[in-house]
């Protein structure tokens, strides 16, 4: 299986030991020697192919387990790669090309297959051992004398067994690499088609097997916004769900990301599935796919727990609210969360309700749980309905000087906050009970809206929200 070839065929670049210009005759010999012993190995090649596979299997684990589930391949590779190197050592011009284009295919077929570059190494080192010995036996069963001209060309051989072998783990990482980048987008993939609903509900349970998350498990869609994150910053540092799983996917314009949070039981962080890790911005992580997911935040998922423990549960009646109960997040973040939904196949409900959510959101900054700002939320689904609500109600009041119409607004706004109370409104604007009461009369006067008639004050409160959360 090992690559053999005498040392003036060019080697992989890298620094190597300086080779004479012009070799004195014995090297001349010593090939002569080396060339006569090749041909008899490849005159006995399909025996070398099976003494290797034997040594394979006795001492390479992870290869006595390819060996005995597909013998056929492994007997074939064994063969083209002792067929096309030991054959170097007879027409190297001619054969060297396709020996390290035989190590390449063998690096990348085992990287595919998920078989250690420990073990694949090994075998490679065990070959070229397996075929210096056979050269060294049948050179001294033929001519004990000639055993000592191999000498001058030991070196030469083991330098190229060392070139192959750099070869294959070249090859190896590269597919492994690919192998990783195609998980990870794969994850990232089934993360934007739930968040956007687009997943198919064949797809299902490919998806919860990929991502590490039940079909039918109990979820809220978070979507953050962090303050001068830049772009493609991954928010699963700064971010956090103790004892929840969470999977990063970053949103479409780069400027966010959401999280699919599970509720459910003790749930291992998954292998494989970031796989987007997304982070699952996984990556997806699901700590995220972006694994990830997407990555997932890229690569694959995993969980926010604390050390050494596995995701505790949030039992079947948790709601949204835990989320922000939990939530650990910089000043200044804005974050929109969504209402609790059953299965994957609700994620994309999910995910519209936390975007209505964020934009319910001041723009100071706050976690604002959907079922907990429904008003708000109604404002903002409407814009233009909102602003033109804004006008309407709060319209003379707006017309004011600046400070005359801040002071109008906060009053009003306390005053709501404080469940109609005028003595708290007064403390928390620190001022008289009985200014804030004159105030609230101005104000019942420039809208023509009654403080004392719940349909007004309802349109006074949706009035407000929308000049606080849509854009002037």
């Amino acid at each position: 299986m090992q690559h053999l070839v005498p040392a003036h065929v060019r080697p992989l670049p890298g620094p190597r030991p300086p080779v004479p210009a012009a070799r004195p005759a014995v090297d001349a010999e010593a090939l002569s020697v080396l060339h006569r012993a090749a041909r008899t190995l490849m005159a006995g090649l399909p025996e070398l192919t099976e003494r290797l596979m034997t040594l394979l299997s006795e001492c390479e684990p992870a290869y006595r387990t390819a060996v005995r589930t597909d013998p056929e391949n492994v007997r074939e590779e064994v063969q083209r790669s002792l067929r096309l190197n030991v054959g170097s050592l007879i027409r190297p011009g001619e054969l060297r090309e396709a020996a390290r284009r035989c190590s390449w295919a063998i690096g990348r077929a085992r990287a595919e297959d998920g078989l250690p570059l420990d073990a694949l190494l090994r075998a490679f080192r065990l070959g070229g051992g397996m075929v210096w010995q056979g050269l060294v036996d049948e050179t001294a069963r033929r001519d004990p004398a000639d055993v000592r001209l191999l000498v001058h060309v030991a070196a030469d051989v083991w330098n190229f067994v060392d070139d192959h072998c750099a070869i294959v783990a070249d090859a190896y990482r590269q597919t492994e690499r690919e192998l990783m980048w195609r998980r990870e987008n794969r994850l990232r993939l089934m993360t934007t088609a739930l968040l956007d609903g687009t997943a198919r509900i064949a797809d299902l349970p490919a998806t919860a097997a990929a991502l590490g998350l039940p079909e039918e498990g109990r979820y809220a869609v978070v979507l953050a916004r962090l303050p001068a994150v830049r772009a493609g910053a991954d928010v699963r540092g700064r971010l956090h769900l103790p004892g929840l799983r969470v999977l990063w996917s970053r949103d479409r314009d780069g400027g966010g990301s959401y999280g699919i949070v599970l509720f459910g039981g003790d749930l291992d962080v998954p292998h494989g599935g970031g796989e987007p890790g997304h982070g699952h911005d996984g990556g997806l992580g699901a700590r995220g796919p972006e694994r990830t997911a997407a990555v997932p935040e890229a690569g694959g998922p995993s969980g926010d727990r604390p050390d050494g423990e596995h995701a505790r549960t949030h039992g079947p009646d948790a709601d949204a609210g835990e989320i922000a109960r939990l939530l650990a997040s910089p000043p200044g973040s804005r974050i929109g969360v969504s209402p609790v939904v059953e299965g994957l196949a609700a994620i994309g409900d999910a995910r519209r309700l936390a975007d209505t959510a964020l934009r319910a959101c001041p723009r100071s900054g706050g976690t604002v749980v959907l079922e907990e700002h429904l008003p708000a939320a109604l404002v903002v689904s409407a814009p233009a309905l909102g602003a033109a609500l804004a006008e309407r109600v709060l319209g003379p009041l707006l017309r004011l000087d600046a400070s005359d119409r801040d002071i109008m607004l906060d009053t009003l706004t306390a005053w709501l906050a404080c469940d109609g109370s005028a003595q708290r409104a007064a403390g928390r604007l620190y001022c008289h009970r009985n200014t804030v009461l004159n105030r609230l009369r101005r104000c019942e006067q420039l809208t023509g809206r009654s403080l004392t008639r719940p349909a007004d004050v309802v349109e006074l409160s949706l009035a407000l929200a929308a000049r606080n959360l849509l854009d002037p």
